[in-house]
């Protein structure tokens, strides 16, 4: 099948990409010329393990192209995605006008009949909105159908080869058929392909994202309560997902959640909320709790300072939002980050991918270490942020020799309590007690 993918952000290459492994030819489009002339240099512009091989290996055989010309990629194409950013306002909602705007140009373009697949994540309506534009420039027919991604950063190419569904909206029997054969080789093993109408499509994403932060957010409200009552929240944590009906996953607690679709998504669906004149309390609460969560660490290293940052050197471990990415988006680090400089710390940080992008964003404001350990050097105290494996097992004796005290404030659990003790730190952490030199 000839495919047509309309931007190449994170979400566009990897559907782009992982379209053409199963044999389909693939074209993406973007407006961004170094992007597309690096793209066609063989070199990825996300990091997302997994992603490099497929994109090499169907670029080499024909299936994966790059272009910024959108006549040319559209042109006998059967389906063309709309992967493009949908960025809030300042109020919340989802900014449209980059799908809205491909939608018009291409509908100037069409002459024959051509499936176009929302892949973005966009409020209830889109549809229609998108559908109306069509109408409004086109006699051509076309089924405008939301599809929307289900892709966790840094397991996206497994998710998208092996999905554990996939969501596909309209009510065009025509349209049906032509998804239901595109994506009939990524559910052999019986996972389905939900068809349903548009709007329920639609909701279907932002609730489903709202849910998972809804939890983290829950988990994150249980480990400050543990921590003042004496519980252990990893004890808790295990009760509770014991139990089929809460499940194990999304119950780490933490520095909240961050990234490009939680945050975003939430936001969106409370604005679409107060549009519809509805009070949808626990969204409002979860992004008030997340906003409070992002910045535990530092009030926890004010009171272990006694509100004295200033001058003293800080080691950060992480800067993504997660690990096996390179995305800083709504990243916890940044504003634990922008806390700590306002109070006068001296920053040094490292990550093992996502220090280029904070250079962008920071400058020369923090330092940056070539390794974990080169941050580490007369630092008053390390904060872990991101929970790379390479920070699961370091050299706890290497660690203590560097630091000028041997202080750790976890935001990601990493570590055993009593390894802590028997190493002789002070090791705060998130919903646990707290071990005191």
């Amino acid at each position: 099948m000839k495919i047509a993918v309309v931007g190449t952000g994170y979400v566009g290459l990897v559907t782009g990409t992982c379209l053409a492994e199963t044999g389909n030819t693939v074209t993406c489009v973007d407006v961004n010329e170094e992007k597309v002339k690096m793209m066609l240099a063989f070199k990825l512009p996300i990091y997302e393990p997994g992603l490099d091989l497929l994109f090499h290996r169907n670029i080499e055989q024909g299936r994966l192209k790059f272009t910024t010309n959108l006549a040319d990629a559209i042109s006998d194409a059967q389906i063309i995605y709309l992967a493009l950013p949908t960025p809030p306002n300042g109020d919340g909602a989802a900014d449209l006008s980059y799908v809205l705007g491909a939608a018009k140009d291409i509908a100037k373009l069409i002459t024959e009949y051509k499936v176009i697949v929302t892949k973005s994540t966009v409020p209830v309506g889109t549809a229609d909105k998108v559908i109306k534009v069509f109408k409004d420039n086109t006699s051509v027919e076309v089924d405008v159908v939301s599809n929307p991604e289900f892709l966790r950063e840094g397991v996206a190419v497994e998710d998208f080869m092996k999905p554990d569904r996939v969501v596909v909206g309209t009510e065009s029997v025509r349209a049906q058929k032509l998804m239901a054969e595109l994506y009939g080789p990524y559910v052999r093993q019986g996972n389905p392909i939900i068809f349903m109408d548009a709007r329920s499509s639609e909701l279907t994403k932002y609730a489903a994202n709202s849910f998972l932060a809804t939890k983290i957010t829950f988990m994150n409200e249980i480990a400050n309560l543990c921590e003042l009552v004496g519980a252990d929240v990893d004890a808790v944590r295990k009760g509770i997902g014991s139990d089929d009906r809460i499940g194990k996953r999304f119950l780490f607690p933490g520095v909240g959640y961050g990234g490009s679709c939680f945050p975003k998504d939430v936001q969106a669906l409370a604005h679409s909320a107060r549009e519809n004149k509805y009070d949808f309390k626990i969204l409002e609460s979860v992004m008030e709790v997340n906003n409070i969560q992002r910045k535990v660490l530092v009030e926890k290293m004010r009171k272990y300072y006694s509100g004295q940052l200033k001058g003293k050197k800080i080691a950060i471990w992480g800067l993504a939002f997660k690990p096996e990415t390179d995305d800083i988006r709504e990243a916890p680090a940044l504003y634990i980050i922008e806390e700590l400089l306002k109070d006068g710390a001296i920053i040094s940080a490292f990550d093992p991918e996502a220090i280029s992008n904070v250079k962008k964003v920071l400058g020369d404001k923090i330092h940056f270490g070539e390794n974990q350990y080169d941050i580490l050097k007369d630092a008053d105290a390390l904060v872990i942020v991101t929970e790379w494996s390479v920070f699961r097992t370091p050299d706890f004796d290497r660690v203590g020799s560097l630091l000028k005290s041997k202080v750790i404030f976890d935001g990601r659990n990493l570590y055993d309590l009593q390894k802590m003790i028997d190493s002789g730190y002070y090791y705060n952490s998130i919903g646990r007690k707290t071990i005191s030199i």
